[in-house]
């Protein structure tokens, strides 16, 4: 079975759930998605401030893949994926950002770098540039 998470950049630089989700309501397993998948955008979103870069979205799916049918107590992750998905307004910064997420997935987000100890942690980036295309 697959379970998965998606968060987004909000307007107050907050990484929230694309769908409103009290986490009381998150299984264990889905809460640790969560916490990989808000480190993983907090750790970018501190490598893009201090690089001067303000992406126009930011959109993190984390899904890791159990070695149950369902999610029950026994169920361990057999491996995890992250992926990125940006926009950003210049195609300068459209290599810079790609650069900053494999940074931070494969650097220093402490907690990726946990779930690397537990299964594989793979990711994949797609940054989209939004600026108008020179005539």
């Amino acid at each position: 079975m697959i379970e998965k998470i998606t968060l987004h950049l909000d307007d107050a630089n907050r990484f929230v759930p694309n769908e409103p989700i009290d986490c009381n309501d998150l299984n264990p397993k889905a809460m640790l998605l969560y916490a990989g998948a808000k480190c993983a955008g907090l750790t970018l979103l501190h490598i893009l401030e201090k690089e001067r870069i303000r992406p126009r979205r930011i959109e993190i799916h984390m899904s890791g893949e159990l070695t149950t049918e369902r999610v029950e107590a026994g169920s361990e992750f057999r491996s995890f994926n992250t992926i990125y998905n940006l926009e950003v307004s210049s195609e300068r910064d459209q290599a810079r950002v790609g650069r900053a997420v494999n940074l931070a997935h494969e650097k220093y987000c402490g907690t990726i770098r946990m779930l690397g100890k537990i299964a594989p942690v793979t990711h994949e980036v797609a940054v989209v540039n939004t600026a108008p295309a020179a005539v």
